[in-house]
């Protein structure tokens, strides 16, 4: 949340205005900049300064070339400028309660769980820690396998169901191998449960990113890298810098995501043995970063490496396992979604198009993901109907996977369709989102 000293709150007869409360309630954050700099002579650089957000993309947005509609920074906005969160469709913000009462309500002790509580009969975490002392064994290269073989397991049902129920799991595990470490010496058997623990870290890093807690994703993914910096591991290294740039790519931060997958690429390229494949795909993240800054140049450039890369791949290759998932329907479907993401719909569409026909049916959460993407060019294009069918197919998969990110995409897509919300196709979908996620239509309402 934005620090409270550098966020005065608005004047209340300027919360009242009926231009501040209609632009408010349709997220028209042109109309509320506007609003902001004449009434309260807060000005686009302090905006920008408040809200964590680029000048120039505070400019683009008062001039009406961009919205605003990923939900982490529509709460940077209200917390930045000390919008009320029902004046923008969110839940109440934590500055809306006064400190005294926050602290009283922290300071009210926890009711006692009913003695007929089924947890009473089991052990707490920290004489499951004690017991998990006194009997663990010495770790062996069986330990090591089991470990990469639950890891693969985790990724697989990742794809198929999301996160959500599986990671308590793997910060069990996390757990698990940290304290392996702790009580092991022995140089190679150390190494391996270093980068099996930069793993799991990794993966709980995604696990909180594809759920939007964007902080503790960031903090798995720093721990992820201390583990990968004990052993050295500069491929692995620049994995968890390219997952940290596509982060901050949906934070609304481009100049984060470019420094950091530059980071990663210069990582890779240090790195002995580094294979065409890796580098494909972190060529491919930078032109997402490129994307989100607007520059044409840039995206097509690293587009045009990524494919070079690509096609210098051989069968013989030792390409960590890692990235084995970025074969050719994963570069052409990221290739349409980085020209999506620049305003170039015409040649994005038939890329994603054909990268979602051939996708594996057992990945919901990637069918879902990449038709949204598809649904959106679609849209740009002023293809309606088709944009509505697509976006209607992603909402079986959706359904049935745990992604908030997925879910949100579905929120942002139903937002931009409030020009056409008296449309058949329109009300169709609306309906079907109803049935599917109820929840979801409910908080992309305006109130």
């Amino acid at each position: 949340m934005i620090e409270s000293s550098r966020s005065p709150e608005l004047p209340a007869g300027l919360l009242m205005h009926p231009q501040m409360i209609a632009a408010c309630r349709a997220r028209d954050f042109s109309a509320v900049f506007r609003i902001v700099k004449t009434r309260a002579g807060i000005y686009p650089s302090m905006i920008a300064r408040r809200c964590d957000l680029t000048p120039s993309r505070v400019g683009e947005v008062l001039s009406g070339r961009r919205q605003l509609l990923h939900m982490d920074v529509i709460e940077r906005i209200a917390d930045g400028l000390r919008i009320p969160g029902h004046m923008l469709g969110l839940a109440r913000r934590e500055w809306e309660t006064p400190v005294g009462l926050r602290d009283a309500v922290k300071e009210q002790p926890r009711p006692a769980l009913p003695v007929s509580s089924p947890s009473a009969s089991l052990p707490g975490p920290e004489v499951e820690g004690i017991i998990a002392l006194t009997a663990r064994p010495a770790p062996t290269p069986s330990t090591l396998l089991a470990l990469r073989a639950s890891i693969e397991d985790y990724w697989r049902r990742d794809d198929q169901h999301g996160g959500e129920t599986l990671r308590p799991a793997v910060v069990g595990q996390l757990r698990y191998v940290v304290g392996l470490l702790n009580g092991t010496s022995l140089g190679a058997i150390r190494h391996d449960l270093h980068g099996v623990a930069a793993e799991l870290a990794r993966l709980t890093g995604w696990m909180y990113f594809d759920a939007r807690q964007y902080t503790r994703a960031r903090s798995y993914f720093t721990e992820a890298l201390r583990f990968a910096r004990e052993i050295d591991d500069r491929e692995f290294t620049a994995n968890v810098l390219a997952c940290m740039s596509l982060q901050a790519t949906y934070q609304d931060r481009p100049g984060d995501a470019l420094a950091l997958v530059n980071a990663a690429q210069d990582e890779a390229r240090a790195a002995v043995g580094t294979t065409p494949r890796v580098l494909s795909m972190l060529s491919l993240r930078e032109a997402f970063a490129q994307a989100t800054l607007a520059s044409h140049a840039g995206t097509h450039a690293a587009i045009g490496e990524a494919r070079r890369q690509f096609e210098r791949i051989k069968g013989s290759d030792p390409d960590p396992p890692w990235v084995t998932y970025f074969d050719e329907a994963k570069l052409v479907v990221d290739t349409g979604i980085a020209l999506g993401r620049l305003g170039e719909a015409a040649t994005a569409e038939p890329l994603i198009a054909d990268a979602l026909r051939r996708a594996s049916g057992t990945n919901r959460r990637g069918r879902a993901f990449h038709a949204f993407w598809l649904a959106r060019t679609q849209l740009q294009l002023g293809k309606l109907d088709h944009a509505c069918q697509t976006a209607t197919e992603a909402l079986e998969p959706a359904a049935s996977v745990g992604s908030e990110r997925v879910a949100g995409h579905l929120r942002e897509f139903y937002d931009e369709l409030a020009p056409h919300r008296r449309e058949p196709a329109v009300l169709a979908f609306e309906s079907r989102l109803r049935d599917l996620l109820p929840a979801r239509v409910s908080a992309s309402r305006r109130p």
